[in-house]
């Protein structure tokens, strides 16, 4: 993973955030396919607004972005996109399972809260790893 600065029509920049994802009560709902839906989903969203994902991985009640943000985004709009968006794809994609956990046409899989942390800290290679090693969600 390179840390070099992006360039854009009239910025230079290194934005990265590690965000965080818990389902609503921490139910244990996220499956592999699921979590491999949610990223694409993930994907989608970020490149129609200029950034990047690098990594996504999670576990069976939550999911690890690391971002690679455009500056002219709105970090708190921009994660509203990624939740409702995702929400929305994967209730419509598997609504028996999720209806395991959750109950209502318009129940929320995300919790309301979220977890955004700035990438300068610590070696982004490290966050990396760490992402790489959450186990990918319950078996289907």
């Amino acid at each position: 993973m390179s840390t070099s600065l992006r360039k854009a029509s009239h910025s230079v920049f290194s934005i990265h955030l590690h965000v965080i994802f818990v389902t609503k009560y921490r139910r244990q709902v996220l499956t592999k396919e699921m979590i491999k839906d949610a990223k694409k989903v993930f994907q989608r969203i970020l490149e129609s607004n200029y950034s990047i994902l690098s990594n996504c991985e999670g576990e069976a009640d939550h999911l690890h972005l690391l971002i690679d943000l455009h500056p002219n985004n709105n970090i708190s709009n921009l994660v509203s996109s990624l939740k409702s968006a995702s929400s929305r794809i994967l209730r419509k994609k598997y609504p028996q399972e999720i209806a395991q956990h959750y109950w209502g046409k318009n129940a929320k899989l995300w919790h309301d809260s979220k977890c955004i942390i700035s990438c300068g800290g610590a070696p982004l290679e490290v966050i990396k790893q760490y992402i790489d090693n959450q186990s990918g969600g319950k078996e289907s």
